[in-house]
């Protein structure tokens, strides 16, 4: 346990938003532990974390974390490009069990660490997954905080000006934080991340078969007050409903600063492709995102290109990380740019 009694709130610490500057990109390689779970989409799952890597490397460093027996192949499959970091893992979703890094107005960058439960209990072992923000402290000497309830970093977002959305879909799940209430989730949520307003929508993704509803395939944040959200127009889209019923919440939502959100629709046909909107936004106007391969692609490169104007939108692979229940956003954590705070 860490010896830091004090929360980050108190200590002057809030998360940054992600298109702030980052120190590096932190990622975790596909285990053999979880070798059965992706079947005969392994090697390609191997493959594709690479190609995804290698994408974010070329705007910013990026830290492979990886089970030490594999540290062989992934230098292989990543090349010198790639800094790897050998820690015992469990599976491969740096968003959601790796550290969260909040920074103070001084630049100074400290992490969190949340609890991990594999999204309710459903892939096991976790253990060696829980314990990653306290190794990843420890190698970067850097203080850690550690919060006293389960959350992953795919379940929310923030504006880095005192906002975060959410959704209750999975926060209020109780496979989560079961004893909490959601005015208890909300106070954990200001005093570790530093957020002042919190913004409830209703749902997640309809094919979201994991994570019971995590945003970071639906509503990204853009800038502050600005979010792009998933609003298919076809009625028979399983995400119709559930896309205007978050636009609602977004339409009567204010943020911190008492502002109205600009919402952008994101349109996709057919539905389930992959999940367009979990991209990973890299330093120097970079933003690596999924394609499924297929004609739909055109459509959704166009509105992300006309979303984010000045970014460089890089194309990965994303069938075989929807298959595994994500895409770039999903296996990618950043590290703000700043000078760590020692242990």
């Amino acid at each position: 346990m860490s010896e830091q009694q004090s929360t980050p709130r108190e200590d002057g610490f809030s998360m940054p938003a992600e298109w702030e500057p980052h120190e590096a990109c932190l990622m975790e390689w596909p285990t053999l532990t979880r070798k059965e779970f992706w079947g005969e989409w392994f090697e390609e799952a191997e493959r594709d974390y690479a190609t995804v890597a290698n994408a974010i490397s070329a705007f910013e460093p990026v830290v492979m974390v990886c089970d030490p027996e594999q540290q062989t192949e992934v230098r292989r499959r990543c090349g010198d490009g790639v800094e790897v970091l050998p820690l015992p893992i469990d599976d491969s979703w740096m968003r959601d069990n790796g550290p969260i890094f909040v920074r103070d107005a001084a630049g100074r960058i400290a992490l969190v660490h949340f609890g991990f439960n594999s999204w309710g209990e459903k892939y096991l072992p976790y253990d060696r997954d829980a314990q990653v923000p306290r190794l990843v402290a420890e190698h970067l000497g850097m203080r850690r905080y550690d919060a006293p309830f389960v959350l992953e970093g795919g379940s929310f977002f923030v504006d880095g000006e005192g906002t975060l959305i959410t959704t209750e879909q999975c926060l209020l799940h109780p496979n989560r934080n079961p004893t909490l209430s959601r005015e208890q989730i909300e106070r954990g949520l200001r005093d570790y991340l530093g957020v002042e307003a919190i913004v409830w929508l209703e749902f997640g993704h309809s094919t979201d078969r994991d994570t019971d509803g995590h945003i970071d395939g639906i509503a990204p944040y853009l800038a502050p007050a600005t979010v792009a959200l998933l609003l298919p127009e076809d009625p028979d889209d399983p995400d119709h409903e559930r896309g205007r019923a978050n636009l609602d919440r977004l339409q009567r939502a204010r943020d911190a600063r008492g502002r109205a959100f600009e919402v952008i629709p994101f349109e996709t046909r057919p539905p389930g492709v992959v999940p367009y909107l979990n991209f990973y936004l890299a330093n120097n106007g970079g933003l690596v995102m999924p394609i499924a391969e297929r004609p739909e692609d055109e459509q959704a490169l166009e509105q992300i290109a006309k979303m984010l104007p000045d970014r460089e939108v890089v194309p990965v692979p994303g069938n075989c990380l929807n298959e595994g229940g994500g895409g770039p956003h999903c296996i990618t954590q950043q590290r703000p740019a700043g000078v760590a705070v020692p242990a």
